[in-house]
C-alpha cells in the first residue's frame, strides 16, 4: 500500500454544499463528526487479551472519492447497508484470512449493533460516530477498536483525499485470523437448490447508489460493479463473491441525524421477508428469518427447505421492501 501517516486531525469543510457533504460521508454533527477521525472517548474499560475467537468487521466507506477500496476481496461477507442522502456503506467481516489493510475506515450506524450481535464479541474498526450512539457502542457486545484506542492500526495515505484516506491494519487489531468457525451468520453452504432461473446480471439500486452482480462462468463468481463501474481493488484483488443475497428489509429512521439533519436509516436485520440468493449464474427466490439479534439469518425455499450458497464469499446487499 502506498506510504501514508497516522491518523491526524483533518479539518472538513461543514460550508460545502449539501450534495458534496453527502457524497463525502459527512454524516454526523460537529460534536461527534465523522471525518475519519475518532473523537477522544473517556471509557471505562481497558482493552482485554486477544484472543483467536472474534471476527472483525470494519465500516468501510463507498462513496465514489473512496474507490477502490482495500481489503474488500479478501472478506468473508460483505453487508451494503443504506445511509444518508441515498448512499451505501459496507461493513466487511473478516475471519478465514486478514489482508493487509482495509479501507477507508468510515462511521459506525446504530443498526451495526443489531447486525454484529449474531457474533461472538466482534472486534469492530470504525472511524467516529455521532455522539449520541458512542454510548451505546460502548455497552454493545462488541469490542470497539476507533483509531483513539489503537491508533497504531490505522493509517492515512497521504495521496488520497481526507476524509476518504483512512485505512486499518487488521493484524494490529487481532492475532490472527480465527477461522470459518467464527463466521456465526447461520448461513449453509452446499449443492445449489433445484429450481431458480438464469440470471447473468443483477442490479440493485439506491437512491444514489447501485450495485451490480455480474456472473462470470469462467471464473465461477459474481463481479462487483459499484455504480456502474467494475469494482477493482487497491492492489488488483477485485471482490468476487460467490454468493450474492438481495434481501428486502425494513429500512426505518433511526434515534440519529447527521449535522444536516438528515435522519440516519435503521436496517432491520431482526424479522422476516423475502431475498433472492444468487449463485452459480442463477437466482433464488427465498425467504430470510432472524429470530432474534443473537442468531443467525436462515433463508429457506418455499418449501422450507433450507438454501444453501456456495462455497466462498458472501455479499448481502440490504435494501427496503417495495
Amino acid at each position: 500500500m502506498p506510504r501514508g501517516t497516522r491518523a491526524g486531525a483533518v479539518p472538513v469543510l461543514l460550508a460545502a454544499a449539501v450534495t458534496a457533504a453527502l457524497a463525502a460521508g459527512c454524516t454526523t454533527p460537529p460534536q461527534g463528526k465523522d471525518d475519519g477521525r475518532a473523537p477522544h472517548l473517556e471509557r471505562s474499560h481497558t482493552r482485554g487479551p486477544h484472543t483467536a475467537g472474534p471476527v472483525l468487521a470494519v465500516k468501510v466507506d463507498n462513496a465514489p472519492a473512496a474507490r477502490p477500496q482495500r481489503g474488500l476481496d479478501a472478506a468473508d461477507v460483505v453487508y451494503v447497508e443504506p445511509v444518508e442522502g441515498g448512499l451505501s456503506r459496507l461493513m466487511a467481516v473478516y475471519a478465514t484470512r486478514l489482508p493487509e489493510s482495509v479501507g477507508p475506515v468510515r462511521s459506525a450506524r446504530e443498526s451495526d449493533l443489531e447486525l454484529l450481535r449474531q457474533f461472538d464479541r466482534p472486534a469492530l474498526a470504525f472511524s467516529g460516530a455521532q455522539s449520541k450512539l458512542l454510548p451505546l457502542i460502548d455497552r454493545a457486545p462488541l469490542r470497539p477498536e476507533p483509531p483513539d484506542r489503537a491508533p497504531d492500526a490505522y493509517v492515512r495515505d497521504d495521496a488520497r483525499p481526507a476524509p476518504h484516506n483512512l485505512y486499518v491494519r487488521p493484524d494490529r487489531l487481532l492475532p490472527s485470523a480465527p477461522g470459518a468457525a467464527a463466521l456465526t451468520t447461520g448461513y449453509r453452504y452446499g449443492e445449489a437448490p433445484g429450481g431458480g432461473r438464469a440470471e447473468t446480471s443483477r442490479t440493485v439500486r439506491h437512491p444514489a447508489s447501485s450495485f451490480t452482480f455480474t456472473w462470470s462462468a469462467e471464473r465461477g463468481r459474481w463481479l462487483v460493479a459499484m455504480d456502474g463501474d467494475p469494482a477493482p481493488a487497491a492492489g488488483g484483488g477485485r471482490p468476487e463473491p460467490a454468493t450474492v443475497v438481495v434481501q428486502h428489509v425494513t429500512v426505518r429512521e433511526s434515534a440519529f441525524r447527521d449535522f444536516l439533519g438528515n435522519n440516519s436509516p435503521y436496517v432491520e436485520s431482526v424479522g422476516s421477508g423475502r431475498a433472492e440468493v444468487l449463485r452459480d449464474g442463477r437466482s433464488y427466490d427465498v425467504t430470510w428469518k432472524r429470530g432474534a439479534a443473537e442468531d443467525g439469518t436462515a433463508f429457506t425455499a418455499g418449501d422450507g427447505t433450507p438454501v444453501n450458497f456456495a462455497k466462498g464469499p458472501v455479499w448481502v446487499v440490504f435494501t427496503g421492501t417495495p
